[in-house]
Order: C-alpha cells, then sequence, then structure tokens
C-alpha cells in the first residue's frame, strides 16, 4: 500500500524530532498512534459491512436462479418427475409398478437365490473319511 524505505522513515523521525521536540515526541506518538487504530477499526466495519452486503446480494441471486431452474423442472415434469428417479420431496410421490412376477426357474438360476441354498462342504467330508478315529 504505502511504499515506505528505511530512509524515508528516517527522514519522518528527524523532521518529528526537530518540529515536535524530544520531550513531547513519546506523547505524539501515542496520539497518534491512537488515531491510526481507530481508523483501522472504524475501516475493518466498513469493509465487514460491505463484505455482509455483498454476500447477501449474491445469496439473493442464487435463490432467484434456483427458484427459476425448480420452476422450470416442475414445468416440464408436471407428474413427478422421469420415470425411475428417487423421489426427494420436491415431487409428489408417484406409485412405482410393482416387480414382474419370477417363476421357479428363474429363481434356481440367480446367483443371489443360489447363496441362500446349503452346499455340502467337500474338504471337510474328506477330512473326516481320511483321518481314523482316535480313541
Amino acid at each position: 500500500m504505502f511504499d515506505i524505505g528505511p530512509t524515508e522513515l528516517l527522514l519522518i523521525v528527524v523532521v518529528a524530532v526537530i518540529v515536535i521536540g524530544p520531550k513531547d515526541l513519546p506523547l505524539a506518538l501515542r496520539t497518534a498512534g491512537r488515531w491510526i487504530g481507530r481508523l483501522r477499526k472504524v475501516s475493518g466495519q466498513f469493509r465487514a459491512g460491505f463484505d455482509a452486503m455483498v454476500r447477501e446480494a449474491e445469496m439473493q441471486e442464487l435463490e432467484e436462479k434456483w427458484k427459476a431452474q425448480n420452476e422450470k423442472i416442475m414445468r416440464e415434469h408436471p407428474n413427478g418427475g422421469p420415470p425411475g428417479t428417487e423421489q426427494t420431496g420436491a415431487y409428489p410421490a408417484a406409485p412405482l409398478p410393482p416387480p414382474p412376477a419370477a417363476s421357479a426357474e428363474a429363481k434356481a438360476d440367480n446367483p443371489d437365490e443360489r447363496r441362500d441354498r446349503p452346499v455340502a462342504d467337500p474338504v471337510s467330508d474328506t477330512a473326516s473319511a481320511e483321518k481314523p478315529a482316535e480313541q
């Protein structure tokens, strides 16, 4: 922001010592520090208020876009959305059609159904046959 080098700072200190005097210089620096602190506080509050207004305006703009998009979707799908989509509460719930009845042959070929059937363990059967009974 301000490009003050060490030579400029030394010049300011020398002028302040000559104009204000060494006796009153600490009081003058303390007063200047207080004023700078107040200015920083006010500028921080101003910046925070401005940022809040910008965020609020952005949120209002986004809400308008979301509302327009929602209205567009509702116009395109008045009966609850495309088939097969999950209901989220934005559309009224439509009943799903019942699944087709599965035949017994289809169940036997289904790998999920095969997992439920008991299967003989060939390792345990051969292991018990090979071991003689211990007494």
